[in-house]
């Protein structure tokens, strides 16, 4: 079979506007606007190229559908990333370090150099190709896959990135997961080293996609526009959307840029914002994806944080319009950010939380650097990395069947099913500076406690992955189960893990008030004598967890 036809842009660009779908009234192009033609295609066995119809084509903005030879055209500006929005039972092409590559950045004269930008950004793109195409690859997908789900691995050192590889990468070598992600924060400032992590990251062996975060952005950018100048050179569009199996995923930036006037030092601010060209792109997506879709968004800044929901950096400040256009499906957003591991269910317009099946849920991810690299290195040399909400740095694995969905988390360096710690908690074993440096850790938190002391001692509970459908209750020597209540305080293990090693963390890394602590005050009728404490979870997904501690009471 011979290659199909390919048109250019004079025979295509009277046709060109029946073929693109717009998002809204608002979304036309200014008029300095050029117009992309191309085909998407596979490849046959004879080597030539074959279009595939009915296949989405987007500028950021607007989304076209290939027509039966699969041809598409677009409006295209400077500065806008064109790419296909990959099908179900197709594959993307990958590079050598398994990167999807499935988009075209049109930026003619490239980064300006007058920016004079520490990191490069885009080479001059010149004129738009002729025809301007995408490969596609026929591959099967099952319903049911598994997704690895990585978030601010953050190094700011070789060595950091050294202990990326040596915990979360090496974990997850041989996975059986279709593909994995990292939603932002891939460095911590220095982007010289994207081409290391991807090498890494790259061993895993299945395609990885990325988004940026606010550690990815070219700070002496002078806005949002030219902030990941850097990242699009390395990863291509930094907003796009893929289906696989019977799921939409979603990849959002959301991490809006002020420009480097608005801070100091050159390091600008920024916000959570999606913006209204991405929420158009949003909305035609989901004008062509069937309602009985499962629909997966992924962006970095979380809708809304436990840590602060009202500070404009740790939440998106347009999230109402987000989850109106997802209102009546079946959502599972995706975030990191905070260092933090939250779970929050979102209804309507708004951002409290409701009843009901279509809920929207959303997932504040365990950061793989856990309290950016902070933390005693005590036998391996990396970092214990202990979260600020005491959550053990790690990741999470998504499983998806059909549009039905589970999380599940995963220690990056301790036992991968290690889901909860169980502490004891007296005022008479409290303590601060010198004092509590004077006993190993964790001894204050743990047996024996004095029979006068029982009834005033808290049994506390960190669920690593607990939210609010979480139940947790605990028995003593298998006795009648007493149920444990969901407390917003901080990890003690952790604050006194900083509090012991303060020449070990950065410095801003302090713990933080968790959203899943249980705690129980314990029975004055407990009697002297070693006793079993055994506790029962629930977790977010009805799945059943238990840990066991072994009490000693003194007489």
């Amino acid at each position: 079979m011979t290659d199909q036809p390919i048109l250019n842009r004079r025979e295509t660009l009277a046709g060109a506007a029946a073929l693109a779908l717009a998002g809204s009234p608002a979304s036309a192009q200014p008029a300095a606007a050029e117009q992309a033609v191309g085909l998407v295609y596979e490849t046959t066995d004879a080597g030539a190229r074959r279009g595939i119809p009915d296949i989405l084509v987007s500028n950021g903005r607007e989304v076209a559908r290939t027509d039966a030879q699969g041809r598409y055209g677009l409006p295209v500006a400077d500065g806008d990333a064109v790419f296909v929005i990959k099908p179900t039972g197709y594959a993307l092409p990958r590079d050598a370090d398994n990167i999807p590559r499935f988009s075209y950045i049109h930026q003619p004269n490239g980064t300006p150099p007058e920016l004079g930008l520490r990191y490069r950004g885009l080479d001059p793109t010149g004129t738009l190709p002729a025809s301007l195409d995408f490969h596609l690859i026929a591959a099967p997908e099952p319903d049911a896959f598994d997704v690895i789900l990585f978030t601010d691995t953050q190094p700011e050192s070789p060595v950091e990135l050294g202990h990326v590889r040596d915990t979360a990468v090496t974990r997850v070598l041989g996975t059986g997961a279709a593909f994995g992600m990292t939603t932002g924060d891939i460095l911590f400032d220095d982007l010289s080293f994207y081409g290391r992590y991807n090498r890494i990251i790259g061993r895993v062996g299945v395609p990885w996609f990325h988004l940026g975060g606010n550690h990815d952005l070219n700070f002496e950018g002078p806005d949002a526009r030219y902030s990941r100048e850097t990242f699009k050179r390395i990863y291509g569009a930094p907003y796009y959307a893929f289906h696989h199996g019977r799921a939409l995923f979603l990849m959002l930036d959301n991490v809006h840029y002020l420009g480097a006037a608005s801070g100091t030092g050159g390091i600008g601010r920024y916000e959570g914002r999606i913006g209204p060209r991405q929420l158009d792109f949003v909305k035609a997506v989901l004008a062509q994806t069937p309602r009985d879709r499962l629909v997966v968004v992924a962006m970095h800044i979380p809708l809304v944080t436990d840590i602060d929901s009202n500070d404009p950096r740790q939440n998106t400040t347009d999230r109402d319009a987000l989850i109106a256009l997802l209102d009546g499906r079946r959502v599972l957003s995706l975030a990191g950010h905070t260092h933090t591991t939250e779970h929050h269910y979102l209804r309507g317009a708004g951002s409290g939380e409701g009843e009901g099946e279509e809920r929207h849920h959303h997932h504040v991810l365990t950061a793989v650097s856990g309290s950016w690299w902070s933390g005693p290195g005590v036998r391996t040399g990396i970092p214990s990395a202990d979260s600020r909400d005491g959550t053990p740095n790690g990741f999470h694995v998504l499983s998806i069947d059909g549009d039905r969905y589970t999380t599940r988390y995963r220690s990056a360096q301790g036992e991968p099913d290690e889901g909860m710690r169980i502490m004891l908690e007296s005022q008479f074993r409290g303590g601060a500076g010198e004092v509590l440096r004077e006993v190993r850790p964790m001894q204050t938190l743990r047996s024996p406690v004095p029979q006068d002391s029982i009834g005033a001692t808290d049994l506390v509970v960190n669920v690593f992955d607990g939210g609010p459908r979480t139940r947790v209750r605990y028995r003593i020597d298998g006795g009648d189960a007493v149920a444990m209540t969901r407390t917003r305080r901080t990890d003690p293990f952790v604050a006194e893990l900083f509090l012991r090693y303060p020449e070990t963390k950065k410095p801003w890394v302090k713990a933080e008030p968790s959203s899943h602590i249980w705690t129980a005050r314990l029975s004055r009728t407990i009697g002297a004598g070693t006793h079993r404490i055994s506790v029962e979870v629930q977790d977010e997904y009805g799945r059943p967890l238990q840990s066991d501690l072994v009490l000693e009471v003194t007489a």
